[in-house]
């Protein structure tokens, strides 16, 4: 299976980024070959709509999952009707949270925000 991370730098050292629309990069790492990719977020320019921008991406790369700390309603939407599972990630490590994962460990991310959308920013 394959799985994407939104990452702050385009190495497994790196950290797993917080925001999940605006992430620099995707990792995407495959399970069974321990094989990674990384991919610009084209959306983190974006003027609005990057959460399902970035959502498209992760869907277009095939993956079975996502491991982000949150996740807005908007793009969680896009990434559930193409049946991607979205899990929480533990801390801010690449490794840890793909150990976690593939020791059953992580958690499915139920706490999906109602995304920023401009709002409140006055």
């Amino acid at each position: 299976m394959k799985i994407a991370i939104p990452v702050d730098e385009k190495s497994i050292e790196s950290s797993v980024c917080i925001s999940f629309g605006r992430t620099p990069y995707f990792l995407i790492y495959d399970m069974e070959s321990k094989k990674s990719i990384f991919l610009d977020n084209s959306a983190a320019a974006s003027q609005g709509g990057a959460g399902i921008k970035a959502a498209q991406t992760i869907v277009d790369n095939n993956v079975g999952a996502l491991l982000t700390p949150r996740c807005g309603e908007n793009a969680a939407a896009v990434i559930k009707a193409a049946n991607v599972k979205i899990y929480k990630t533990i801390n801010d490590s690449i490794i840890d949270n793909i150990n976690a994962l593939n020791e059953g460990k992580l958690a499915l991310l139920d706490d999906i925000h109602a995304g920023f959308h401009n709002h409140g920013g006055k």
